[in-house]
């Protein structure tokens, strides 16, 4: 016997219809609702008193129609009431981010802190962010979830670190945190927090590969419009690719691994920052000119080795894509071409949508992103 649906289906089912309306064209008339959906205007009416009384939509102006009369009354969500947390854990620094529901940011709060597998340090990162919530007069119930960015692999569960060489984390277990904090938390790789950024801002990409260059190198496949994460979970971890068995030592323990050619501290001096660095190499400084050929060289050999590989959109993400002009991208074109067996376009190389802060958002997208699946009667709040 086949399985009816329910009246309460229905309604759910036309309650997130007209939620997930609203929200995509952001400000809409009752009128537009009823025509596009295909729902009749009690329906409507009903749906938009319920949503507007928890919270969820609220009156936003007026608007012009093809109807005769006066202006209609505009309908928006309500963009804070669900937030997200993204978490950047780094060697010395923590940032934190909060983000509403169209993935924009709240506000963002960054402090040193030197990592430390210690309940101390576990206790000050929460706090930290129990304050900052408290400070944005945010309540437990908005906050759907944080997501913590690690320099390391995650494990399929999100739950524990099954790879943390840089923090010498490996091993970590998300309860270390969740003690201290009562929300749902998970652990992200940070490549792939930069590569899920790019996707929210760029909902048409479906397949590339993103390489996240930042003071280490990271990167992930998108493939049909989701991030591959491989059999054991280390799938794209193209840092560990040997290319000069008697290069530097990587952290990994091995020597001449693309991280010790292509990463932003190969690039930059100890104390330097990528402002600096830039400001000078645009000021046409020699000193700095050869600097960034010699790792352009290096990044072209590694772009094209993977390109061989996979033949696919290549996206330069990370800490660097802010900095990047069309003239880097054709010199590392010209450099594949001299390399390469083949004849290449150069619209395969592309900079990253999304350089500011893809991290820390990417670590919050994912919660956001479920609640707008799964609709909103099973999440009132």
């Amino acid at each position: 016997m086949k399985n009816s649906i329910t009246p309460n289906q229905i309604k759910q089912n036309n309650r997130n219809l007209i939620y997930h309306y609203i929200y995509q064209h952001r400000k809409v008339s009752q009128q537009d609702i009823c025509y596009n959906l295909r729902l009749s205007r009690p329906t409507v009416t009903t749906n938009l008193s319920t949503l507007e009384q928890d919270g969820l939509i609220e009156k936003n102006g007026q608007i012009n129609t093809d109807y005769v009369g006066r202006k209609a009354a505009a309908y928006s969500i309500v963009p804070n009431r669900r937030v997200s947390i993204g978490v950047e854990i780094l060697v010395n620094e923590v940032k934190i981010i909060f983000v509403n529901l169209y993935g924009q940011k709240i506000d963002r709060l960054v402090f040193a802190i030197d990592f430390a597998k210690e309940e101390f340090y576990f206790k000050t990162v929460s706090d930290k962010i129990l304050e900052f919530k408290n400070k944005l007069n945010i309540n437990d119930e908005q906050i759907l979830g944080i997501g913590f960015a690690m320099q390391g692999l995650v494990s399929p569960d999100r739950q524990t670190i099954i790879y943390g060489k840089i923090l010498s984390c490996t091993g970590l277990s998300i309860e270390e945190f969740t003690r201290y904090l009562p929300y749902t938390c998970y652990f992200l790789h940070d490549a792939e927090c930069a590569a899920i950024s790019e996707m929210w801002v760029s909902p048409e990409l479906k397949n590339a590969f993103y390489l996240s260059i930042s003071n280490h190198l990271g990167a992930a496949v998108i493939s049909n419009g989701e991030i591959l994460s491989g059999m054991h979970g280390h799938n794209a971890t193209i840092e560990h690719i040997q290319m000069d068995p008697n290069g530097d030592l990587c952290y990994c323990g091995k020597k001449g691994c693309m991280e010790t050619l292509c990463s932003l501290n190969v690039l930059l001096s100890k104390e330097e920052s990528l402002e600096d660095f830039f400001t000078h190499l645009r000021q046409q400084e020699e000193a700095y000119q050869m600097r960034w050929e010699q790792f352009l060289v290096q990044l072209a050999k590694a772009i094209n080795m993977l390109h061989l590989i996979h033949d696919t959109d290549y996206i330069l993400g990370g800490y660097l894509a802010p900095y990047l002009h069309a003239e880097d991208l054709s010199f590392l074109h010209q450099e594949i071409a001299h390399m390469t067996s083949f004849s290449e376009t150069p619209d395969f190389l592309l900079i990253s949508k999304m350089p500011k802060h893809n991290i820390t958002i990417g670590a919050a997208l994912p919660f956001i992103q479920t609640f707008l699946d799964n609709g909103t009667l099973a999440l009132d709040i």
